[in-house]
C-alpha cells in the first residue's frame, strides 16, 4: 500500500490566520516535506465558493507550482468536477496534457461529479452530472490518444481536431473516479477506472464493502472508458501520527477532524443526515430520494434540543453543529475508536494503517493540512509517517 497526501487547501479562519499568501506558502512546503518523507503523490480537490473549507479553486495551479518546487512527487487530481458547465473536458484534456509534458509524466487525473452547492453554482443537475462523468472519462482519453480527434453526442459535437499538446505518459496519465457510495464504487469499475473514496468517520468496514462491489464490477469490465484499466482504489482520511497520543491530542488534529466533518454538509448545502448515516455504517443513505445530494433550498439549522444519538460520533457532530466547544481530549477519546481515523501514537496509527491495506486498500490518501492543526504540527507528522510508518507499507 503507497502512502500519499490529499489536500483540500484548508485552513480554518484563513484570514485571521496569515491569509492566501501564508496558505499557498505553507502547502509548497508541505509538499515539498512529503516529497522528502517519501510519499507517492500530493492529491488535490477541485472546490468553488467554499470558503474555510477549501481554498483549491484552480488545483491546477497549485499542482504546477509544487512540481515546479519537487523532482519526484507526483500529483493527482481528486478531482476535476466533470460537469461540462463547470469544466469542458476539451479545456480539461489540455490542462492535464500541460502539466503532465512539464512534470516529465508525474499526474494522476482524478475524475468527480461535484454535487450542493456546486451544482447549483454552476446551474447542473443530478442526472447531467452523472452522465457528464462518464462521457468525460471517454472524451479526455480520446482527446489524448486520438489524432485527429473528434467528437459526436447529444452533449457536444466537433469535427476532426489536431489537441496540442498530447500527454507525455502513454497512452495517457491512469484515471480515476471520486466515489462516495456503493453504486458509484460499482459504476467507477464498470467503466474500469481507479475509484477514490473516502470514510468521513465512517468506519473501515462500510469502506470494505464498497470495495468487494467495485473489485467484482471491474473484473468484469472489458471495454473501459479510458485506454487501459486501472484497477486501483485510494481511500483518504484523516491522519496525525506522532512520538506520543498526547502529541497528537494537543496538534488540534481531532478538533480539526470533527469540524472538518460538521462543516461539510453546511458547505456543500446537503442534508446532514447523509453523513450521520454512513456513520452510522447503513449501506447507502443516498438511495433514499429525501437525501439526494441536490443542493437544500433552505439552509439546515442546529436542533438544540436533538444533541444526543446512540453513535457517539453522531452525537459529537450534532454538539458541534449546535455551537458547543469540545475539546480535543474529549473528541481523541471518542474517535480513537474508529478503525478508520488514523490519530494517535505511532503504534495506533500503524494497526489502523494495516487495516486499510489489509481491505485491498492501494493507496492511503492521508489528510493532514486539515481545520485549525498549525502548519508546524502538519509537518511534523509528515516527516513521522515517513520515518516511523511509510517504510512498512513501501512495496
Amino acid at each position: 500500500m503507497k502512502l500519499d497526501i490529499f489536500s483540500e487547501i484548508q485552513k480554518r479562519d484563513c484570514d485571521a490566520n496569515g491569509g492566501f499568501p501564508q496558505l499557498f506558502q505553507e502547502s509548497l512546503e508541505q509538499a515539498k516535506a512529503a516529497e522528502a518523507a517519501g510519499f507517492e503523490c500530493w492529491w488535490e480537490v477541485e472546490h468553488h465558493c467554499t470558503p474555510d473549507f477549501s481554498y483549491s479553486s484552480c488545483p491546477e495551479m497549485m499542482l504546477q507550482a509544487i512540481l515546479t518546487a519537487t523532482t519526484t512527487l507526483r500529483v493527482g487530481h481528486a478531482g476535476i468536477l466533470a460537469p461540462f458547465e463547470i469544466n469542458h473536458p476539451l479545456r480539461a484534456a489540455e490542462r492535464v496534457a500541460m502539466l503532465d509534458q512539464i512534470s516529465g509524466g508525474r499526474v494522476e487525473v482524478g475524475l468527480a461529479k461535484s454535487g450542493g452547492k456546486e451544482w447549483e453554482t454552476f446551474g447542473v443537475t443530478e442526472q447531467q452530472a452523472i452522465s457528464d462523468l462518464a462521457e468525460a472519462t471517454s472524451l479526455l482519453a480520446q482527446a489524448w490518444t486520438k489524432n485527429p480527434f473528434s467528437w459526436d453526442s447529444d452533449r457536444w459535437q466537433v469535427g476532426e481536431r489536431d489537441v496540442q499538446p498530447k500527454v507525455l505518459q502513454s497512452p495517457h496519465p491512469p484515471m480515476w473516479h471520486t466515489c462516495s457510495s456503493p453504486g458509484s464504487f460499482v459504476k467507477a469499475g464498470e467503466l474500469g477506472v481507479g475509484v477514490l473514496g473516502t470514510t468521513l468517520f465512517a468506519p473501515i468496514n462500510s469502506v470494505a464493502e464498497m470495495l468487494k462491489g467495485y473489485r467484482t464490477a471491474i473484473a468484469d469490465c472489458d471495454q473501459p472508458a479510458a485506454s487501459f484499466i486501472n484497477n486501483q482504489a485510494g481511500i483518504f482520511t484523516f491522519v496525525h501520527a506522532r512520538k506520543s497520543e498526547k502529541e497528537a491530542i494537543n496538534s488540534g488534529a481531532p478538533r480539526s477532524a470533527l469540524w472538518y466533518v460538521s462543516s461539510a454538509p453546511r458547505v456543500f448545502k446537503v442534508p446532514r443526515e447523509i453523513f450521520y448515516q454512513a456513520i452510522r455504517s447503513q449501506t447507502d443513505p443516498r438511495s433514499n430520494p429525501a437525501l439526494s445530494t441536490t443542493a437544500l433550498t433552505t439552509e439546515e439549522t442546529p436542533d438544540t434540543s436533538d444533541v444526543t444519538d446512540e453513535n457517539p460520533v453522531v452525537a459529537l457532530m450534532k454538539r458541534e453543529f449546535a455551537g458547543e466547544e469540545i475539546s480535543n481530549e474529549e473528541i481523541y477519546e471518542t474517535i480513537r475508536h474508529i478503525d478508520s481515523i488514523i490519530i494517535g501514537d505511532v503504534a495506533s496509527c500503524r494497526r489502523k494503517m494495516e487495516k486499510f491495506r489489509d481491505i485491498g486498500v492501494d493507496r492511503l490518501m492521508c489528510l493532514v493540512q486539515m481545520g485549525e492543526v498549525p502548519h508546524g504540527e502538519v509537518l511534523e507528522t509528515i516527516k513521522v509517517i515517513g520515518s516511523d510508518l511509510l517504510p512498512d507499507f513501501a512495496l
